[in-house]
């Protein structure tokens, strides 16, 4: 297959490149990569232009920017209306969701609460109705093991005293990278359509996954600020989609996990 991805050059699309095995084309906005093609998805005309001359049989849309609703819902729907009858797979998130103490299903419409989730779920919306057997992938806080995901940067700021501090209440799903990017792959290959929820098994607040990424990286989980309010609980229910991979999605505690130095 020959796979096109966008934002190639981010956390989840730089592990989809080093994962796929795949005929690979990365597609990037601003830091070029090796091989790789520019891409502004704000552009139709430059979205269909690059995908005539790439002709990918599949796609996987990563490319976003929370602060830039033509990036992540127009972007999107260009992407969609461009793919022309090619497989896509879609990364969305739970921000679509605006929060409740029980978990939510991949029936449920969104319902969100901020601008970002809002685009996301326009985003949506959009692609169902363009790419009817598209897969829509929504995933929770991604976390990596190199120190470049944004919640492992704002723990190592905060724990060195930088600034920032991590409420008590916000409750999400966090993944690992490399295990959302295992699915993703496994999800474009099947004939699995529709929305699928990709998010780790165990909720844990913003502080709790804060004191286990510091503690996986030698700081002092103790030095980490907290702070209540945003009661905000997002818990995607995964048991449907877990049930159709094969790859595992771990939970933090195991994979954030203490290795003996």
């Amino acid at each position: 297959m020959r796979l096109l991805v966008t934002g190639a050059t981010g956390l989840l699309g730089s592990e989809l490149l080093r994962l796929a095995d795949h005929e690979l084309i990365p597609a990037y906005h601003s830091q070029p990569i090796a091989g790789g093609v520019r891409l502004d998805v704000r552009r139709r005309s430059e979205v269909f232009e690059v995908l005539r001359a790439v002709r990918p049989d599949g796609i996987i849309h990563t490319a976003y920017r929370q602060d830039d609703w033509t990036a992540t819902a127009d972007g999107a729907v260009n992407v969609a209306l461009a793919a022309d009858g090619r497989r896509l797979v879609f990364v969305s998130t739970d921000a679509v969701f605006g929060g409740r103490p029980t978990p939510y299903t991949e029936d449920e419409p969104p319902c969100p609460i901020t601008p970002y989730g809002a685009a996301k779920a326009a985003a949506e919306t959009a692609i169902r109705a363009i790419v009817p057997d598209a897969v829509i992938a929504r995933t929770s806080l991604i976390v990596g093991s190199d120190g470049r995901s944004a919640e492992e940067r704002r723990v190592h700021r905060a724990a060195t005293g930088q600034g920032g501090a991590f409420y008590t209440e916000n409750i999400r799903c966090p993944i690992h990278v490399t295990d959302l990017a295992s699915a993703l792959l496994e999800l474009l290959e099947s004939d699995a359509s529709g929305v699928a929820h990709v998010a780790g098994p165990e909720p844990l607040s913003r502080l709790q996954l804060g004191r286990l990424i510091a503690a996986r990286d030698g700081l002092d989980p103790s030095q980490l600020p907290s702070i209540p309010g945003d009661l905000s609980h997002i818990h995607l229910d995964t048991t449907r989609t877990t049930q159709q991979l094969k790859t595992r999605l771990r939970p933090p505690a195991e994979f954030l996990a203490v290795l003996s130095r």
